[in-house]
């Protein structure tokens, strides 16, 4: 391997350890000498150790042999891995030694309980990992998706990467000659794709998103015959902060989401209005710090997991799951929020994925590059993700139907729509129609005041129109008003219900899924604790106890 220079440190991402965090550091590890070209861990695996450079280099490399590409070098007082360390993921990089010395090996469990108790440490760790974490996401590092823009599988496994913020590469099979190449050296029929190819030989054709999330180290249902104290179906605010709250309680505690942790909150590229943080933080950095806090407190967090059903059972739930397994809990917390809702436009599912977006991540902001966007809303979600988007687009328009955005969009938000440049906001206007031949090339709008219609060249259209409720695995477990959302704190029955609570006793709904909720997202985090301490207070009527560690 050729020398190559330390890499500067970016954006808080590669940071030295002081004398203070090593000393502290040293007698939970182990120092070992090391010489040129020894692999400290590799790409595929998960990382069980947190290594700490003292002495020579060492590079962090994707792939091996003639493809393989160097991400950073790290010297002295430097840490090696990222966020998969935290999370339990298998890593995205391999460690090769470039010059020969010695580093601190601590074991991975040792680091994780060492960054709960020691504030400033943790930190500095976790800052790092976040930031590494982006800049993977940013290079195309981890594996590989080939498909095609007009496949629906491709869109699913892609959407499924984006949202759980996992490193990877798309290959589109309609204009990437590195598409053709790659399978034809390993023999794949177009029709055979979309496919992923992972570690560099392993191939999975059309994979479920479980499948994909298993070969990448994420964590699956386990079937088993125990019960736990509490059972969070769902995994955005509401859901993280009741995961949070229920295990740092004592409480045994799964949490079981579909898609991704976040919700919709993660999928928003700055949040600017939640307490405690003044410049803003993303969706997607809130829900990781939450995974992380509550994996620190004992909390099992399982995603994908599809569930698909309740079902009393004997003084404890169960929690059906698309596979075919149940999870039982004496107690749930129905967290599934809401799923985006769709534009009433023609064919619009034709255009889903390859022009007609929901979220608004660094994966659609690279896509956008240099080009006009048009974003449907007039919400605060909306408002985010124009500002977003015109750090790289180079036009936003912003589609609302009101006369005055700031009927609907916080004024924070509104003022600085107003301040930005390249962004346009047509009121009065709704979308009618979607142009393309199968991929989007523009929208045609009409102003209600005036009837007149305009046609939008644009390649991307984000729609961003509010959600319904994702309840209809409940229907028939539990009463739903009339739009849907889940009924709680008003009895039928001579038992007297808690707050939050359904009609089922122990059963609680928390966050934008509950009927007359405010939909914000300090809200839904709110609710997820207070659901807690419901929780505990029904366990002293019904008898069952939390699991004190």
């Amino acid at each position: 391997m050729t020398p190559v220079p330390e890499t500067p440190d970016l954006y808080g991402a590669y940071p030295r350890l002081s004398e203070a965090q090593l000393a502290e550091l040293s007698p939970r590890g182990e120092r070992r000498a090391v010489s040129g070209g020894d692999v400290l861990f590799r790409e595929g695996e998960p990382t069980a150790e947190f290594i700490v450079v003292l002495t020579g280099k060492v590079a962090m490399v994707e792939g091996r042999g003639p493809d393989e590409r160097t991400i950073a070098v790290h010297g002295p007082g430097r840490f090696l891995g990222e966020l998969s360390l935290l999370t339990g993921q298998a890593g995205f990089l391999t460690a090769v030694v470039q010059e020969p010395g010695e580093v601190l090996a601590v074991p991975a469990d040792e680091v994780r309980a060492l960054v709960a108790r020691d504030q400033a440490l943790g930190d500095l760790i976790l800052r790092a990992y976040l930031a590494r974490r982006s800049l993977l996401i940013g290079l195309g590092t981890g594996f590989r998706i080939i498909g095609s823009r007009y496949s629906a599988d491709c869109r699913r496994l892609r959407e499924f990467a984006a949202r759980n913020r996992v490193p990877h590469r798309w290959i589109d099979l309609e204009d990437d000659e590195e598409a053709d190449a790659l399978l034809r050296e390993l023999r794949i029929p177009p029709e055979d794709t979309p496919v992923v190819i992972w570690r560099g030989d392993k191939v999975l054709r059309n994979p479920t998103v479980a499948q994909l999330a298993k070969a990448i180290g994420l964590p699956v249902p386990v079937p088993g015959t125990g019960v736990s104290d509490l059972v969070v179906v769902g995994a955005g605010p509401a859901g993280l902060a009741a995961a949070v709250y229920g295990a740092s309680e004592g409480l045994t505690t799964i949490v079981l989401d579909a898609v991704a942790a976040g919700g919709q909150a993660g999928t928003s590229s700055r949040i600017e209005n939640y307490l405690g943080f003044p410049s803003g933080i993303s969706g997607a950095e809130l829900a990781e710090r939450a995974i992380i806090q509550a994996r620190k407190f004992g909390a099992v967090l399982t995603v994908p997991a599809e569930v698909t059903g309740l079902q009393p059972d004997d003084g404890f739930y169960g929690v059906v799951v698309e596979d075919g397994n149940t999870v039982k809990g004496h107690a749930v917390i129905i967290a599934t929020g809401a799923r985006y809702r769709r534009l009433q436009v023609p064919e619009l599912e034709k255009y889903e994925g390859s022009g007609v977006y929901y979220a608004a991540t660094p994966f659609e902001l690279r896509m956008c590059s240099r080009s006009p966007v048009v974003i449907v809303g007039g919400g605060n979600s909306a408002g985010q993700a124009a500002l977003y988007l015109a750090t790289n687009a180079s036009s936003v328009r912003v589609i609302v139907r009101g006369h005055d955005v700031r009927a609907s969009m916080s004024h924070y938000l509104a003022d600085e729509l107003d301040r930005t440049p390249g962004i346009e906001i047509m009121h009065d206007t709704e979308v009618c129609d979607l142009i393309g031949d199968g991929t989007l090339k523009g929208v045609r709008v009409r102003n209600k005041r005036t009837g007149k219609s305009l046609e939008i060249a644009t390649r991307a259209m984000f729609v961003f129109i509010g959600a319904d409720p994702h309840t209809k695995w409940l229907e028939g477990a539990v009463p739903l008003d009339d739009r849907g959302f889940v009924v709680t704190g008003q009895s039928t029955t001579w038992n007297a219900l808690l707050p939050l609570e359904t009609d089922h006793l122990g059963v609680f709904a928390a966050g934008d899924v509950r009927s007359g909720s405010v939909k914000r997202v300090a809200s839904a985090v709110g609710e997820g604790a207070m659901a807690v301490r419901l929780v505990h207070e029904r366990f002293t009527t019904t008898g069952n106890r939390q699991r004190r560690r």
